[in-house]
């Protein structure tokens, strides 16, 4: 929102909320209609496209954002390194709101204009005579506009909203209030009307000279440089015609240069060229990708989790992952992505982030959780796992998290298979266990005398039984073999406070992987479920309380945090990915996987002393 917003700032659309697609149903329905039911000289194929066209464009700036997600976090070419926040993304998450704009001037265009019906498909003079006019009228118009955007009585009122953008995006591009977009379809109005005036018009024309400004928006704001020098170097007018991302990112950073739309010629004609443009594309163009110090591998979840990525749709990223009806409708690109993990044989970067002076990236493996438990499938995620630890070392990576299934007891041993087979890594493997047990430990209430231990038996669930025990702290159990064998850990030790019961009436339930929802209704109201496991309960008792997986609070001065961590809110890290960054903070050249455990509460004191905090338990 601008400093001082003006009027015509909010779209006139927006209380529909996402029911403001609906506003192109009739003409889209009614286009379909007339391609069917009317005869081969009746049918308009320009009409009937503008749906599909609108869809294209929304495909179009959704590959742009991922590949620009994608580059920014991996870091070759990068313009600037500050990072973006939630409230840039929340901020930026109507994008789609002017291709709507589009889609009904488009409509209403063809509907009271007669030369806009029945277009041809392909029309020379047409396109020439579209492009002559943008470069010398739209562009010309464009310049003293934006340069009047930047006068304080419009900035503060209108164009301010698109400069709260310092770090660009490719769908930054296209945020700016209602009133600012009249403006611009203003301009690129006057080469597509003066087409259909002169009767030159055609649909390659419209939809190219639209695609086109949609592809020069997303150069221009990415963030990485793209654009080689030597393109430069063979033809040096060009730099009068095309701008690069530098170009542009500088205009966001400096404010007061280089307001040409796509062509700088107007920059260098009144002099608002900023002379730090070819360095900063030269220095992008050289930058190499980074250099990570701790590196956290985790994997997709369900088939449509890829929607949910910081690649994917930045709305859905920005929030915990929840089922969304509209992702079913997109089966068949949830099946071509299916597919496409199973060909991809690689890690890929997801993010990445800065916290004091440490470098932090996401890599992710392309497996789903269906794919971990499967005997077949065992050995190549394995061969996938052990690829991104091994490209992890040879980077310089101090620590490497292994996330949700890649640390399997039944797949890899904790990770220890990993450290077995190759002893001189110098990446340290962690899992994260030590923390993930204390931040169980410490979301107990104060005053507990006794809590069930329910789920599978693990690594945690050991430790966290040992831990209760020396506490003494009474620990049921409700399985002869499970109690059984966490006595024989024991050793003898604490025995007295691990008891055999099938009497639920502690309060407290710790759980793990594997408890039935018929077990949870066993529970007395008021229960407070906390979870060790990797992924949250299911949640089906209204009468009690269910903690967070084991996780952690980030501090404000984690950088570049702007998705979610699966089902964790916002500015919330799984303890397991916490784990090695406090890791690394602390200097800690050890590994912690298989059946080694680093000390608890040292993990404890060293996270909340860096600034992480623990998340408050649930309220009824």
């Amino acid at each position: 929102m601008a400093s001082k917003p003006g009027i015509l700032t909010d779209w006139p659309w927006k209380p529909l909320g996402s029911f403001k697609y609906g506003i192109l149903a009739p003409w889209a329905v009614h286009g379909t209609y007339q391609l069917i039911a009317k005869g081969p000289g009746e049918r308009d194929f320009g009409y009937f496209l503008i749906f599909p066209f609108l869809l294209a464009r929304m495909l179009h700036n959704q590959i742009w954002i991922s590949l620009s997600r994608h580059r920014t976090a991996k870091g070759n070419n990068r313009i600037l390194d500050r990072g973006i926040e939630f409230e840039q993304v929340d901020r930026e998450s109507n994008w789609d709101d002017q291709i709507l704009l589009n889609g009904t001037l488009f409509y209403v265009g063809h509907m009271a204009i007669p030369q806009a019906s029945h277009l041809p498909v392909w029309r020379t003079d047409g396109v020439i005579i579209t492009v002559l006019i943008h470069a010398l009228v739209v562009e010309f118009l464009y310049y003293w506009l934006h340069r009047a955007l930047h006068h304080h009585f419009l900035y503060s009122r209108y164009h301010s909203h698109h400069h709260s953008s310092i770090v660009t995006e490719p769908i930054s591009s296209v945020i700016h209030p209602f009133a600012e977009h009249i403006a611009y379809y203003m301009l690129f109005a006057i080469p597509l009307l003066t087409t259909l005036i002169a009767r030159t018009a055609s649909m390659a024309s419209f939809l190219g000279y639209i695609m086109c400004i949609d592809f020069m928006n997303n150069v221009g704001h990415c963030n990485f440089e793209l654009i080689p020098n030597w393109l430069f170097t063979i033809f040096p007018p060009l730099k009068y015609l095309m701008y690069t991302p530098s170009f542009h990112s500088l205009h966001h950073t400096q404010f007061r240069t280089n307001y040409s739309l796509f062509m700088p010629i107007y920059d260098y004609i009144y002099s608002t060229m900023d002379q730090a443009s070819d360095g900063t594309s030269e220095t992008s163009l050289r930058r190499v990708e980074d250099s990570p110090d701790v590196v956290h591998l985790t994997h997709l979840t369900t088939p449509e989790s890829i929607y949910h990525l910081r690649l994917g749709f930045a709305s859905l990223a920005s929030r915990p992952h929840s089922p969304k009806w509209y992702t079913w409708i997109m089966w068949p690109l949830t099946l071509a992505t299916v597919a496409w993990t199973w060909i991809c044989g690689h890690s890929f970067v997801l993010e990445r982030n800065v916290f004091k002076k440490l470098k932090l990236q996401s890599w992710v493996i392309p497996r789903y959780n269906f794919q971990y438990p499967l005997q077949w499938s065992r050995e190549a995620i394995n061969g996938l796992i052990e690829e991104a630890i091994l490209d992890a070392n040879q980077k310089g990576v101090k620590i490497m998290t292994l996330g949700l299934l890649n640390q399997g007891e039944e797949l890899n041993g904790n990770g220890e298979l990993y450290i077995q087979k190759h002893r001189d890594l110098r990446t340290k493997l962690v899992d994260g266990s030590s923390l993930a047990v204390a931040v169980v430990l410490h979301s107990i209430p104060k005053g507990t005398s006794q809590v069930l231990l329910k789920g599978n038996l693990n690594k945690l669930a050991y430790a966290i039984a040992h831990a209760l025990c020396a506490r003494g702290i009474q620990v049921s159990v409700a399985s002869k073999d499970e109690h059984a064998k966490l006595k024989r850990s024991l050793n003898g030790k604490y025995g007295g406070n691990l008891i055999l019961s099938t009497i639920y009436s502690q309060k407290i339930w710790l759980v793990g992987d594997g408890l039935a929802e018929e077990e949870q209704k066993k529970a007395p109201k008021g229960t407070l479920f906390i979870p060790f496991s990797q992924f949250p309960l299911k949640q089906v008792r209204k009468d009690c309380l269910y903690h967070s997986t084991p996780a952690m609070i980030v501090p404000r001065s984690f950088n570049n945090l702007h998705s979610c961590e699966n089902w964790l809110p916002r500015k919330v890290m799984s303890a397991w990915r916490v784990a090695g960054i406090v890791h690394a903070l602390e200097g800690w050249n050890v590994n912690e996987c298989g059946s080694m455990m680093f000390d608890m509460e040292k993990a404890w004191e060293a996270s909340l002393r860096h600034g992480f905090r623990p998340l408050a338990l649930p309220a009824m």
